[in-house]
């Protein structure tokens, strides 16, 4: 059965949502899921798990990375995630310009690790309705497609 370890930050609780989403769709897939406060983990954590996934919201007018996701963005600089599968997914609010900036910032950062995208990143306004619930429920499918096919 594969890992799946879901980092993620959230100031409103939206992106958290956003992961529990994830991880249920993980779970409803048999994929053993387990979900982490970012300022409970580290980019090594990524190494025990098959699939690697950053949930993150994007802060202020300039896309910045949310103080306190920051550490995880530095510390995968140093991470070899070959022969993993990651995702990058977030909230952001469709009033900045730079929507969902954290989420492709995390997206290239994972891809600079040697893992393989698993699919499409998923960017929020704001909090999830129907149709985000059913584009994360995808990237969890996505994901483990493509993590079967690596394992074949």
């Amino acid at each position: 059965m594969p890992k799946a370890l879901i980092i993620y930050a959230s100031l409103t609780g939206n992106t958290e949502e956003i992961a529990d989403v994830m991880t249920a769709a993980f779970e409803d897939l048999g994929v053993d899921c387990e979900m982490v406060e970012c300022t409970d983990a580290y980019g090594e954590d990524f190494l025990d798990a098959d699939i690697c996934v950053v949930a993150t919201y994007t802060y202020g007018t300039d896309g910045d990375l949310p103080d306190e996701i920051v550490d995880l963005y530095e510390d995968l600089e140093e991470v070899d995630l070959t022969g993993k599968v990651y995702a990058a997914l977030g909230s952001g609010d469709l009033f900045y310009e730079k929507f969902c900036q954290s989420v492709i910032d995390f997206d290239e950062r994972l891809a600079e690790t040697g893992a393989t995208r698993g699919g499409e990143s998923v960017k929020v306004d704001l909090n999830p309705e129907e149709d985000d619930i059913q584009a994360i429920e995808k990237l969890a499918s996505e994901c483990l497609e493509c993590y079967q096919s690596m394992n074949a």
